[in-house]
């Protein structure tokens, strides 16, 4: 069990939790196709408002062996389970957790892929973070300044490195019309997908780039979009924002974009497409 106030260590972290994100994810692949939406109140949009008994279940599977080895970190997870309430209310390090990344599109609705994630912060910025595709059956982690890793399911994790082995490009649900022309005119396909499959695009197989806007300036990318981030960057992907910058570390920073490419042909057609989309 870690000590108040001891740092962290984030090896520790991902070799802890990475059995329970396969965990979560299992549960989630289990129970798919037998939930139905029950919506949280108060939430301003159908998709901020989707919940799921696998929500509830997925996340509980990460908290109960997170606060078992990890009980002095802060804690924003997504929904209201039973462990939440015992994590601390101040601290430097910071656990976010999605226990489905894209409910009602990519969950319930099926139109691509959804993630389990969770990352550990310190003082504002990512240092270790923990991606799953349930349904690719790919699980993905990484440690700042560490390298990532990729497994898939039955198999032992291996050093992941970003490359173009297709041209189908994840983008989000809302990508405007011009952006996903733009794309499909310089031959990608255009795939839906939530966003922690777009931070990580590159590490799946037959995909090269993913594309994530927030068209409502005042949202940007969220703490939980920017998890699969680390893990991207750190197997040599493209990380960039909107005005053709690094993506920040800092995961409280504002970012309209999250643009991740295998290299920088994939980055340039990005690019492109957000200007086509009066975007950039």
């Amino acid at each position: 069990m870690q000590r108040a106030g001891k740092r962290t260590d984030p090896e520790a972290f991902v070799r802890a939790l990475a059995p329970a994100l396969r965990q979560s994810a299992s549960i989630a692949r289990a129970l798919e196709g037998r939930v139905a939406n029950r919506p949280k109140r108060g939430e301003a949009t159908p998709v901020k408002a989707a919940l799921t008994i696998a929500d509830t279940a997925s996340q509980e599977a990460l908290l109960v062996p997170l606060f078992e080895r990890f009980p002095s970190v802060r804690l924003a997870a997504e929904e209201d389970t039973p462990s939440t309430a015992r994590f601390a209310d101040t601290g430097r390090e910071l656990v976010v957790i999605d226990p489905i990344d894209g409910t009602l599109r990519f969950y319930l609705e099926g139109r691509g892929p959804y993630a389990v994630m969770i990352g550990l912060a310190r003082d504002a910025a990512y240092t270790a973070a923990l991606v799953a595709l349930p349904r690719e059956e790919l699980y993905l982690d990484a440690v700042r300044g560490q390298g990532a890793r990729v497994a898939h399911l039955g198999s032992p994790p291996r050093a992941a490195r970003a490359e173009a082995t297709g041209k189908r490009i994840y983008v989000s649900h809302d990508l405007p019309e011009a952006a996903q022309e733009s794309l499909l005119r310089r031959g990608f396909e255009v795939v839906m997908a939530c966003g922690g499959a777009i931070a990580v695009a590159p590490l799946v197989p037959g995909v090269c780039a993913g594309l994530r806007v927030a068209l409502d300036p005042g949202q940007g990318i969220s703490i939980r979009g920017r998890i699969g981030a680390l893990i991207a960057a750190e197997a040599g992907a493209l990380v960039h924002g909107a005005d053709g910058a690094g993506f920040p570390n800092d995961v409280e920073a504002p970012a309209r974009a999250l643009l991740v490419a295998a290299g920088s042909s994939e980055l340039a057609a990005l690019e492109a497409a957000l200007s086509a989309a009066g975007l950039s």
